[in-house]
């Protein structure tokens, strides 16, 4: 499947300065010349197609399959018994790794089982697995058949679940019989029934990997994965053009339908596999560890995707940063499978640090091949950053990015230029990024001025098509705030070096231990007690998962219940509906909620109070005595 670039000519790789510019100014040039990192069936007729803006294609009349480039190819290259997947898991204790012949092996035997099932291309696929190997098989044979994947977080409650369900309408659901948490076994299938019941949708199969730590007894329709797949054909790869969707991932908003990012096949093919060695400075045998969960975008793109398209080592974690079975599980894995550089989120040092400050347990592991940290999915606080600078003597390097853009927007690109390292800033623009700073009216702010993080269209390869199925939702939600911008919802500021500041969101969507949720979809929760009148959440940073969400409710007149006993119950209801992902814990009762004269609450003014960091009251506020009710109850101690 290997369709070479017209012509033979030889490029010489440029410094950051140079890409930048090449990447912005002549993106056919430097689009093109990336794009021959990877196999294609039929070569493009060209980078950009730029003809239907805002809505922008990379790589039109190019085809190609992603999992032939990220497992088929490195075969054919005489690569197929280099290790391409690492299973590790602290709960069960197994270790597993798989060639990429043993790993292609499985892959297209499960893709035979999906198209016995009738999955063909363009046929959805819902996906609810725990952290095991199975799960980057579902996704890799789904992209073998040119099928959509559809990943869903295991820890999302049956509600979030079958919203993601209807709005795919897949033909298939993959899941598992339990998954493993610190402390306990969490049962899928009973999730997986009750998702089921509150859809609409029905698929016309489920099928389900049993585990040893739970048996899921199985019901009519159901399958069992290891039946299916002994019995299955194995399957060849199927090409799409680079415009057909690879998967669809959704991801935080407001309340009601939720939004499915839509990545192509060709952009994300060439944008993954120039980052890996840009960015990373990761290539072929390096060990890769990104210690994420692939329903996360950060699991999409570096758990399985990237690491395989460049041909290195990925490691699959099951497990957390501490408690299992030790505080030094990031040592452990680091040492025992040569991991070059890992990727994780700030909340899980954190954890690491707060356990074990000195970091006496490193001192059993060798680390001697350990290049860097990469952080990400939070704002890194200095004082995290200066304790893993000290504790491992390696760069550690913040970088931003969503799950919107699927690869890294502002970064310090160790493999094309290494930068000096700025503690609280991501460093510059990726090249194929052109971000501006905007205020309200939507001119460019003056560096060193705080204002809207936008980037100007078109955005690069690998970034969101559109919204699956609302094309106009994708417009409205990213596009309709500034004309020829994509509006990241993020403020910052870039300061006189050209460094990117990311101050925080500025919408309603909070970051917990790198998980985007929605503060709206926890307000419509707790909106449904019978004794709520209004409500608000808030994100309030937190030291140790940079943020929590808060909530505050009005009761309605002549309620009278027990406080406690409330709190227990809105508590207990935002677990079940978004799950215990949300970290949903504080809930208080107040007799008002600040309000603009228009009626909308001031959420923001809110969290600066929670913070300590009161601002001024807005000119715009209905009545500030309510805020004289709201102090002591937000205010901490001695703030």
């Amino acid at each position: 499947m290997r369709a070479g670039r017209p012509d033979d000519k030889e490029y010489d790789v440029p410094r950051y300065e140079d890409a930048y510019r090449d990447s912005l100014g002549n993106p056919e040039k430097f689009w093109l010349r990336a794009a021959e990192a990877i196999d294609w069936e039929r070569w493009p007729t060209r980078a950009l197609d730029a003809s239907r803006p805002p809505f922008y294609h990379w790589f039109p009349g190019g085809r190609l399959n992603t999992c032939h480039n990220a497992l088929d190819r490195h075969i054919a290259a005489g690569n197929g018994d280099r290790t391409a997947l690492i299973y590790d898991s602290a709960y069960s204790g197994e270790r597993t790794s798989f060639t990429y012949a043993e790993l292609r092996d499985e892959v297209a035997r499960f893709a035979g089982a999906l198209r016995g099932l009738g999955v063909g291309a363009g046929d959805r696929v819902v996906v609810y697995l725990p952290m095991v190997p199975q799960a980057a098989i579902a996704m890799l044979a789904c992209a073998r058949l040119g099928a959509v994947h559809s990943v869903v977080f295991g820890g999302f409650a049956p509600r979030e679940l079958a919203a993601r369900i209807d709005d795919a309408r897949p033909k298939v659901v993959l899941s598992a019989s339990c998954g493993i948490e610190p402390g306990r076994i969490v049962e899928y299938k009973p999730i997986v029934d009750e998702a089921l019941r509150l859809s609409d949708h029905r698929p016309e199969s489920v099928v389900i990997l049993q585990r040893e730590q739970a048996h899921a007894d199985l019901g009519e329709g159901d399958l069992d994965w290891d039946t299916l797949t002994a019995g299955a054909e194995p399957a060849d790869c199927v090409p799409v053009g680079a415009d057909d969707p690879l998967y669809i991932l959704y991801t935080s908003g407001t309340t009601g339908r939720p939004k499915g990012v839509v990545r192509d096949n060709g952009g994300h093919a060439v944008a993954l596999a120039w980052s890996m060695s840009a960015i990373y400075d990761i290539g072929p045998g390096d060990v890769w560890w990104t210690a994420s969960d692939v329903g996360w975008v950060v699991g999409h793109s570096y758990i399985v995707y990237a690491p395989l398209l460049v041909g290195a080592t990925t490691v699959l974690y099951e497990g957390k940063p501490v408690g299992t079975p030790d505080a030094s599980a990031f040592w452990r894995v680091i040492a025992e499978h040569g991991v070059k550089a890992l990727f994780t989120a700030p909340t899980a040092l954190r954890a690491v640090k707060k356990v074990d400050p000195r970091a006496e347990l490193l001192a059993a592991h060798d680390l001697s091949g350990f290049r860097t940290l990469f952080l990400a999915g939070e704002r890194l606080d200095p004082e995290t950053y200066q304790w893993a600078t000290d504790t491992l003597g390696v760069p550690v390097v913040d970088h931003w990015w969503q799950t919107e853009t699927g690869w890294p927007v502002a970064a310090n690109l160790r493999g094309l230029e290494p930068m000096p390292i700025k503690p609280g800033s991501p460093t510059v623009p990726v090249p194929g990024y052109d971000i501006r700073i905007l205020d309200d009216s939507g001119a460019e702010l003056p560096r060193g001025s705080e204002g809207a993080i936008c980037v100007r269209l078109p955005l690069p390869p690998g970034t969101l098509l559109t919204l699956w199925g609302d094309d106009q939702r994708y417009a409205d939600s990213y596009l309709s705030r500034f004309d020829g911008y994509y509006l990241s919802g993020d403020g910052g500021y870039m300061d006189e070096d050209g460094y990117l500041f990311v101050m925080g969101r500025m919408d309603d969507v909070i970051n917990v231990a790198g998980h985007r949720l929605s503060t709206g979809s926890m307000e419509a929760v707790l909106a449904s007690h019978p004794a709520v009148a209004e409500c608000a959440v808030i994100g309030v940073a937190d030291r140790l998962k940079g943020q929590v969400p808060r909530g505050l409710v009005v009761l309605k007149a002549g309620i009278d219940t027990d406080p406690a006993q409330l709190r227990t119950e809105l508590v207990a209801a935002v677990r079940s509906e978004i799950g215990p992902v949300a970290s949903f814990k504080e809930v208080d009762i107040v007799s008002a909620l600040p309000k603009t004269r228009s009626g909308k609450i001031l959420r923001k003014y809110m969290r600066s109070m929670a913070e300590g960091r009161e601002e001024p009251v807005p000119s715009t506020i209905e009545d500030p005595t309510v805020l004289d009710a709201l102090r002591p109850v937000l205010r901490p101690e001695g703030g």
